[in-house]
């Protein structure tokens, strides 16, 4: 199995004020850019670890410009010209639909009912106009099975979830909660999965 070295995008302001971003492009707070960095400087020790060089393996990320910034500083940590990585779609965040841009209070208080059936039952009930997480599972099976070599990735926390159930590593119930930190690393590879921060 191809070893991924995934990174989630640093904080944006929305992150940070708990409103949910989907596929809105909010870009990167001062922290947000210190956690790009850091998970730079993580990566080059895993990479130097694992007997690559920094220019060795392809590098991919979210079309959103949380991830694409993250990427640009991650990379220039790593002294790589910052525009040397692919886009790929099937990596962007899961799309919220009407509750991009709230915090789940404000979910809850604009429509109760489906907010407690998705509270739930997280991975198949999706919100209005939006995207359920057995979809974003499908695209990320689709990324993984088209990787033919160890792949640094920088997307989102619900595609880093997706992924883990598409792997096993994770079922839905205990992925659609999971916290993925973002200035960490997440190395999936034939020993499963393990976070570097």
């Amino acid at each position: 199995m191809p070893i991924i070295y995934y990174i989630r995008h640093g904080e944006t302001e929305w992150n940070a004020l708990g409103r949910l971003q989907g596929v809105q492009d909010i870009p990167l707070n001062d922290l947000g850019r210190r956690q790009s960095v850091q998970a730079g400087h993580i990566l080059a020790d895993l990479l130097k670890r694992d007997g690559h060089s920094t220019s060795s393996l392809p590098f991919v990320a979210s079309p959103l410009g949380r991830a694409r910034q993250t990427m640009e500083l991650l990379r220039g940590t790593l002294r790589l010209p910052l525009s040397g990585y692919a886009i790929d779609d099937r990596l962007r965040e899961i799309g919220y639909g009407e509750w991009e841009g709230s915090t789940l209070a404000e979910m809850q208080a604009e429509d109760p009912d489906l907010f407690a059936r998705r509270q739930v039952d997280k991975w198949t009930v999706a919100p209005p106009g939006g995207e359920s997480y057995v979809a974003v599972q499908a695209r990320m099976t689709d990324w993984y099975r088209g990787l033919s070599a160890d792949t640094i990735a920088v997307a989102h926390g619900g595609t880093a979830r997706a992924l883990m159930v598409a792997l096993g590593l994770e079922t839905s119930q205990s992925a659609a909660d999971l916290g993925i930190e973002q200035g960490a690393v997440y190395v999936f590879g034939d020993n499963g999965l393990a976070k570097y921060s």
